[in-house]
């Protein structure tokens, strides 16, 4: 069983920074994992596509919305994926998910991921 967690989020005023960290564990998980994901779910919207980074080569995919504000990394022993996410907007308030991926490459797919975390929430005062 792959376990999931994240954390890092809070409340910040426009224009502050976040990190959101997922943390990994269970199933060998560095052995199979292809694609880590972070989306985001905004209270009566569908969840979405915000990046994602090939585990492996580490190259990265954006959603428009968050190219050349947000940065997502791994870190050297392959169990955390951190979203770096700067000059945040109202509109980034929701709550944030990773998601591990053991098929596709850099997928913005949400039901070609296989494990999901629980969700951390970000709120973005204006």
């Amino acid at each position: 069983q792959v376990q999931l967690v994240e954390s890092g989020g809070g409340l910040v005023q426009a224009g502050g920074s976040l990190r959101l960290s997922c943390a990994a564990s269970g199933r060998t998980f560095s052995y199979w994992v292809v694609t880590m994901g972070w989306f985001r779910q905004a209270p009566g919207k569908k969840r979405e596509f915000v990046a994602a980074i090939n585990w492996t080569g580490g190259r990265t995919n954006y959603a428009d919305s968050a190219k050349g504000r947000f940065t997502i990394s791994r870190d050297a022993a392959g169990t955390t994926v951190y979203l770096q996410m700067n000059n945040l907007k109202p509109e980034d308030t929701a709550v944030y998910f990773c998601a591990a991926d053991s098929t596709s490459q850099l997928t913005d797919v949400i039901d070609a991921y296989d494990y999901w975390g629980q969700g951390t929430q970000v709120t973005v005062s204006s």
